[in-house]
């Protein structure tokens, strides 16, 4: 199954090895057809302590380090990573779609 990737603000580093990151998602609601702003706040697992409040940051989903932590915040290096995986799975979807095609 494929680990879940969010994006959002850092909004605490009062720990160590852990930041709070702030996740806003907006959705139409069903009934009143109105934009809403809901935010959850995550704890995230940072190694290296690299990130500071205000930061825009990816978090991905992983098992769990703590009693409250169970996403990790995505460095560089992960990033990247996450990008060749994604363009490899669209070739051979394209490919696998290019042979059912003939």
């Amino acid at each position: 199954m494929p680990k879940r990737i969010l994006q959002g603000t850092v909004t605490s580093t009062a720990n160590k090895q852990t930041v709070t990151v702030q996740v806003v998602r907006r959705f139409k609601h069903p009934v009143l057809q109105k934009t809403i702003k809901k935010s959850k706040k995550y704890r995230a697992h940072d190694e290296n302590e690299q990130f500071n409040v205000g930061d825009s940051v990816l978090i991905r989903e992983c098992a769990p380090k703590s009693k409250t932590k169970r996403w990790e915040v995505m460095t560089e290096e992960m990033q990247a990573e996450h990008e060749k995986q994604r363009a490899e799975a669209a070739a051979a979807a394209q490919q696998a779609e290019a042979e059912a095609a003939h």
